[in-house]
Formats: structure tokens, C-alpha cells, sequence
């Protein structure tokens, strides 16, 4: 094998495998992470010191490596999907489990975004998707359901809290399209930075509306404010930005579909929480929903990004 293939294919390896697995095990396992801090705090209040902290720590790296700042233009754009992405998401999953929502029905409701996705992508990036990767996303969505079942608890109900994680749907699903749309080129550390300190300051605005600033700073509340500002907030997120920047973003969008599956996982490790069988059927029909939705062959999506 020449050093020529053997690099591409490292790089094909890197993006098909490498950077999915990481991040869906990273963005997965916050959830398991969140549950250990929001008993210790109001969720803005958790927010608001997550993105603060993440986003002086980008800062700074940014700064001591030496990148490119963007210009005004990139900066808003870069604001208005980090406003989405970040902010929007997180608020809308974090108040909807804080108000009784369970984790389940919450992840349940995310996880249509991968078909959101596929559906606005023709119009807005100009992807479009044959019929294998149409089944594939359904698949996908097949596997969330079998995974999360059992855990769907119907003793409450509220409306609101409903809306919220809905809300957190539209924020990652535009979004993902305005980032790919807009940002596909953004340098990760400025870019992260810009992205984390918007959602920051947006949360700390809220909090006189909704509630009052409030941290009990235990050992558990510090380990997972600690782990979602680093695994999190760093890490996840800057691989999602790097899989936007490299695929085409309805792909992208089919890794979340495992999210739900790290979750579980980081939850029996953690928590000594069980693992049922259907957990790992609904993982098995949610890999081959995205083996169908990645695989490449001749009819795969068009990509002209209009920038």
C-alpha cells in the first residue's frame, strides 16, 4: 500500500468511524453527566456556568495557539448558530427533565432530528437523500423507540415541559443547517468560543424571568459541571462542528440517533443502572439504519453549499 492510500485511508477511517464514535460517546454520556449536577442546581444556572467556563477555556486556547479571529460577519453567524445549536438545545432538554419530563420521552422527541434534518436539507443546503438513506433514518428512529421504551414513564404529563424538548429539536436542528449553511468553514477554537459565551450570557439573561440563580457546590455538582464543560461542551461539540465541516449534514445528523444508546451505557457504568435486552436490539436496528444512511454509492447526495 502506498503512503498516499494508506493516509486517505486514515483520514476515510478518521471521519467514518473515529469521529462518530467519540462523539456520540462524549454528547451520550452528558446526558448521565447532567443527572449528576441539576440536583444541585436550577438548570439556567447550570448552563449559564457551563458556557461561561467552556468559553474562557476556548478562548484562551484559541489565543495561545495563534488562530485567525473571525470577522464581524462570521462572528454573528457563528453567534446565531451557536444560539441554536448551544443554547437552545441545551435549555430545552435541561428545563424539560427539570420539570418531570423524562429523560426517555425527552430523548425520544430529539431524536426526530435526524429526519428534520433530511427534510429541510434539500431546500436550505442543498442535500437530498435517495431512498435507501430514507429508510435508513426511519431505521433509525425505529432503534431510539425499541431503546427507550421501556423507560417512558406515563404517570406525568405536562404540556410544557413537551414544548421544551420540542423547542430543543428545532434549536439542533436549524441549528446544524444554519452552521452548515453559514459556518462550514469556522475556525473550531474562536469559533466554539464565540458560540459558548452567546449561550452563556442568553442563559444568565433568562435567569431573572425563570428563576434565581442557585448552586449547591458539592463534589457531584462540581464532577459534572467539570465533565460537561470539558467533555462536553469541549470535546463533543468540536467533533460535531469537525463532522459538519467534513459531511454533508444530514449524515451527520443519523449519529444521533446512538446518542440515546451512550446514554444507557454511561448510566450502567456510572449508576449501576440495568442495560435490557431491547437496548441492544434497538442499537442493532439503529446501526444498520446508519449503515444504510452513510453508505456511499451513485445516487448519494448532491452537495452545492451556497456560501
Amino acid at each position: 500500500m502506498s503512503k498516499s492510500l494508506g493516509f486517505k485511508v486514515s483520514v476515510s477511517f478518521v471521519n467514518i468511524f473515529a469521529l462518530p464514535f467519540f462523539f456520540v460517546l462524549l454528547y451520550g454520556s452528558g446526558f448521565v453527566g447532567a443527572k449528576l449536577g441539576l440536583p444541585h442546581s436550577t438548570p439556567l444556572s447550570f448552563l449559564s456556568l457551563r458556557f461561561m467556563a467552556a468559553g474562557l477555556i476556548l478562548l484562551i486556547i484559541a489565543k495561545l495557539i495563534g488562530n485567525q479571529l473571525p470577522n464581524w460577519r462570521e462572528a454573528i453567524h457563528i453567534s446565531v448558530a451557536g444560539s441554536l445549536t448551544v443554547c437552545l438545545f441545551s435549555v430545552g432538554v435541561f428545563v424539560s427533565i427539570d420539570m418531570g419530563l423524562s429523560p426517555a420521552v425527552s430523548a425520544l422527541i430529539v431524536a426526530l432530528q435526524p429526519i428534520l434534518v433530511a427534510l429541510f436539507a434539500r431546500k436550505l443546503v442543498n442535500e437530498q437523500l435517495n431512498l435507501a438513506q430514507w429508510f435508513g433514518l426511519l431505521f433509525g428512529f425505529l432503534g431510539v423507540i425499541v431503546v427507550v421504551i421501556d423507560s417512558i414513564e406515563t404517570t406525568s404529563f405536562s404540556w410544557v415541559a413537551i414544548a421544551m424538548s420540542v423547542l430543543a429539536l428545532f434549536g439542533v436542528t436549524f441549528g446544524s443547517l444554519y452552521q452548515k449553511r453559514y459556518c462550514a468553514d469556522m475556525e473550531i477554537f474562536y469559533g466554539g468560543a464565540i458560540q459558548s459565551l452567546v449561550s452563556g450570557l442568553i442563559c444568565l439573561a433568562l435567569l431573572p424571568f425563570f428563576e434565581s440563580f442557585k448552586v449547591v457546590w458539592t463534589g457531584e455538582f462540581i464532577i459534572s459541571l467539570v465533565y460537561m464543560v470539558v467533555g462536553v461542551s469541549l470535546g463533543a461539540l468540536s467533533l460535531l462542528y469537525i463532522m459538519i465541516q467534513r459531511g454533508e449534514v444530514s449524515r451527520v445528523a443519523s449519529v444521533f440517533y446512538l446518542v440515546p444508546v451512550s446514554a444507557a451505557v454511561s448510566a450502567y457504568l456510572l449508576f449501576g443502572e440495568t442495560i435490557e435486552s431491547t437496548t441492544l436490539f434497538g442499537a442493532s436496528i439503529i446501526a444498520l439504519g446508519i449503515f444504510l444512511t452513510n453508505r456511499k454509492s451513485q445516487n448519494n447526495m448532491v452537495v452545492s453549499m451556497n456560501k
